[in-house]
């Protein structure tokens, strides 16, 4: 029997309190893009992958089993050196609950820092160390 091969992450569903609040905050704090698709949904592009947007409560057909908001932990690779990305967090007003600390990725070790979502999302940014 063959094992599956996964290659990658293509997109992932944040479901939050007020769609419009989130948007704002990845795409002014993030740098990510918006974009709406089909029956007047919402995504969030950056790099090859997604972020899909649910209302809560969604009427979205299929969905995780107990979506909630605030319950996403979300590892983000910047491009943008984390110092640079201190200064950017500072001057849009957002709060970092810790770093930048040592922490291993999926690539190696790396320099993260932490903050928050507008639902409380766990959000970790981080440069790859010797790379």
């Amino acid at each position: 029997m063959t094992a599956i091969e996964i290659d990658r992450l293509d997109h992932l569903v944040l479901t939050v309190r007020d769609v419009e609040t989130t948007l704002r905050f990845y795409e002014s704090v993030l740098g990510m893009r918006r974009e709406s698709f089909g029956a007047g949904r919402t995504a969030l592009h950056f790099g090859r992958q997604k972020i899909n947007v649910h209302p809560y409560p969604s009427d979205v057909e299929i969905v995780a089993k107990d979506p909630r908001p605030g319950t996403a932990d979300l590892c983000f690779i910047a491009r943008t050196p984390i110092e640079a990305v201190i200064a950017h967090l500072k001057a849009c007003g957002v709060e970092i609950e810790m770093g930048p600390v040592e922490r291993t990725g999926a690539q190696g070790s790396m320099r993260s820092l932490y903050l928050r979502d507008p639902d409380g999302n766990l959000i970790e940014v981080s440069n790859y160390l010797n790379r």
